[in-house]
């Protein structure tokens, strides 16, 4: 029998390497900004919304809502802010209808803050007028520089009908042809008077941004929102 001499082994006594080092690790990366929701809340002005809302229209109110706080716009006789602050989905005066999330904002409440107080000088509750400078139109302007995004049409398209035809509008708040923001709103009915007004029967029970005029005139019931009780 022929026997098979296998090759001899050698065996290595030295340690094995170490093992390499890992790769250092890249830095974490930043967190991204922060964002808080910003919300479209609309309110019924008018019961007449029950059906003409089925048609695309309606008589509405809306606020902005973010930071777990409500801002509208509303009129009343004085050249100061018309900007006011109200609990999120509980304007006084008005039937909450829904709420439209309009996209995010990564201003803080205090910056927020900032901002409205800079655009209340633009929406003075005696510039209001319910066609050419009403609460939707102020919701566009806010939103539209939050978020970036439009407020839906439908929100405010019978005001943009009624700056051409005042017919579609309802008898008690009928409006003449606007020309221009300072236009005056003239009524079909003075006992009807006080249903065009919605909007000023409750500012007494608003909290506005900025300060009241410096002068003896002081809106009944007004109270001013100042940064030390109202800080963010």
């Amino acid at each position: 029998m022929r026997m098979r001499v296998l090759p001899a082994f050698t065996f290595s006594t030295a340690p094995p390497p170490p093992p390499s080092d890992p790769p250092p690790s890249a830095a974490p990366a930043p967190p991204p900004p922060a964002t808080y929701a910003v919300y479209l809340n609309i309110y019924d002005i008018s019961p007449i919304n029950n059906y003409l809302y089925w048609f695309g229209l309606g008589i509405f109110h809306s606020a902005v809502q973010v930071h777990g706080m409500e801002f509208g716009y509303g009129a009343h006789e004085y050249a100061t802010s018309g900007v006011f602050q109200v609990e999120p989905k509980s304007c006084p005066g008005f039937i909450f209808r829904r709420s439209v999330c309009m996209g995010t904002t990564n201003m803080s409440r205090a910056e927020v803050r900032a901002f409205l107080e800079d655009l209340a000088e633009d929406y003075h509750g005696d510039t209001y007028h319910l066609i050419v400078k009403n609460c939707n139109h102020f919701t566009a302007d806010v939103c539209k520089r939050l978020t970036g995004k439009p407020t839906p049409g439908w929100v405010n398209r019978l005001a943009r009908l009624g700056s051409v035809c005042n017919c579609v509008l309802p008898e008690n708040i009928k409006v003449s042809a606007v020309r221009d923001e300072t236009a005056h709103l003239e009524f079909s009915d003075d006992d009807l008077e006080s249903d065009t007004s919605i909007i000023d029967s409750d500012i007494g029970d608003l909290d506005h941004l900025l300060t009241t005029p410096n002068s003896d005139v002081v809106p009944p019931k007004d109270k001013t929102l100042t940064p030390e009780r109202d800080s963010l």
